[in-house]
């Protein structure tokens, strides 16, 4: 697989709290493509920039209300979301 950019990191991420919104889920689905600390990362950017809250303690929303609809993914991206 091809390196991410860190702005496909972010659109992988996104894409796949609409599928996954637990973040332990999300860390054992991605740890193919991402490392469990990176994705904690990535979560507290997404949170930062408010693409991104969480419900609970463990459960992650995107956040359409602010940033509207999610970011198209790449041809890469695509391809790992195929493969959750």
């Amino acid at each position: 697989m091809e390196a991410l950019s860190q702005d496909d990191k972010l659109a992988l991420l996104q894409h796949a709290i609409t599928k996954y919104d637990l973040e332990d889920t999300l860390k054992e689905k991605l740890k193919d493509y991402l490392a469990p600390r990176e994705v904690e990362r990535l979560i507290d950017t997404l949170i930062a920039t408010q693409k991104v809250r969480r419900i609970g303690s463990d459960t992650l929303q995107n956040n359409v209300s602010h940033i509207g609809e999610l970011p198209e993914p790449s041809e890469s991206v695509a391809r790992v979301l195929s493969a959750l």
